[in-house]
């Protein structure tokens, strides 16, 4: 069972790396006042673009190169390709000023049919295949260490630079004058103008980057997860990805929980498929987590805010309590076989988004002047 357990966590890191990418992407953007709707357009333009680039690049060279090196040249290409996709979303939300969720809506169009013809066109008829996937990189020393070694420090590369990029991300954010000035931008656009910062420009640059972030996520589908391209496979992760920035307060550490949360239901799905974990186990595993979580996060919280209230420290330590509680008794108690369908196990992970959504985010407040074209007085 330990076994099992390491597995379903470090393939919960795997499932949350390409909604951490679409978050930050929908955390640079919105920062600085830019709602990016189109997040799940991008991630799927950078997936097939990876395919394509990755997958021609071995066949035009006859493989004369490594495969790493293949998959290198495809990473840049969607990457690219997603950074101008967003470009085109800076263009119609910023300049144009156009309603900025239609134009997201329009990129999420665009980019699926665009891809389908695509697939349908070049893919299919050829049946181009791709060159594989990023091997595994386990960190020396760092890897050997009991269960954790195997969860965090046995990934593949994008994983290792997804952790690295949520931690610079979020000192650049909060502790420098970038941040400062992206977050004054998105809050108080005028007050920002008076002191010589340009707001449409910021915008601009925070809206392309964040493209090329959701690119990456999309890379990561094909890259270092299933090898090849297939039809709208990033499968609503863009929506779930504004969910998780949502959930995490627009901060990278907090949209990094909460996309653990949401892989950990997805991957706990697609384990129970393999029918070697209890079915109720399980069921009462991934309530023990949710509680444990949200306690956890109601802590850190009130640390960070400096809260002292009373009453709240009471309420998150006794989840914290509850949660570790549950956990260590779904491992002592001897579950009887109870199977779940395996379409409601497919649900898991968007049942989350929307119990997020609806319940556990409606007092988040994103930035003030989110949504609202600046122009100059």
């Amino acid at each position: 069972m330990d076994v099992i357990l390491v597995g379903l966590f470090s393939l919960a890191i795997i499932k949350a790396t390409p909604l951490v990418y679409g978050a930050l992407c929908g955390i640079l953007g919105e920062r600085s006042g830019v709602i990016n709707i189109g997040i799940e357009g991008m991630m799927l333009i950078g997936a097939f673009m990876a395919f394509m680039g990755s997958a021609l690049f071995g066949k035009w060279t006859g493989a004369a190169f490594s495969p790493n090196l293949a998959l290198i040249v495809g990473l840049a290409i969607g990457v690219l390709s997603a950074a101008l996709v967003a470009a085109l979303h800076a263009v119609l939300s910023i300049h144009y000023k156009i309603d900025q969720v239609i134009s997201g809506t329009v990129i999420n169009l665009l980019a699926a049919g665009i891809t389908d013809y695509a697939a349908n066109v070049y893919i299919d008829p050829s049946h181009l295949s791709g060159v594989g996937v990023f091997p595994e990189v386990p960190i020396p020393l760092l890897s050997q260490i009991p269960i954790l070694g195997k969860i965090f420090f046995s990934q593949q590369p994008m994983v290792y630079f997804m952790f690295g990029l949520v931690i610079f991300l979020q000192y650049a954010i909060f502790n420098t004058p970038w941040g400062l000035r992206m977050r004054s931008v998105g809050e108080h656009p005028s007050a920002a103008d008076t002191v010589g910062i340009n707001v449409n420009r910021t915008r601009y640059i925070n809206v392309i980057l964040g493209g090329a972030l959701a690119g990456l996520g999309g890379a990561f589908l094909v890259l270092e997860s299933v090898g090849r391209f297939q039809k709208l496979m990033t499968a609503g992760r863009g929506f779930i990805a504004l969910a998780v920035m949502i959930f995490g307060r627009w901060t990278p550490v907090g949209a990094f929980l909460a996309a653990l949360l949401f892989g950990f239901a997805e991957a706990l799905g697609v384990r129970l498929q393999f029918g070697d974990i209890n079915h109720l186990y399980a069921l009462v595993v991934i309530i023990a987590v949710i509680v444990l979580f949200v306690g956890a996060v109601g802590l850190i919280r009130s640390w960070v805010i400096r809260s002292r209230s009373s009453r709240s420290l009471v309420v998150n330590l006794s989840l914290i309590g509850l949660g570790a509680l549950t956990l260590i008794a779904a491992k002592l108690i001897q579950f009887p076989d109870m199977a779940i369908p395996i379409e409601f196990l497919g649900l898991l992970p968007y049942i989350l988004t929307i119990l997020a959504l609806t319940g556990l985010v409606r007092k988040a407040v994103g930035p003030a002047a989110i949504g609202r074209p600046y122009e100059k007085q």
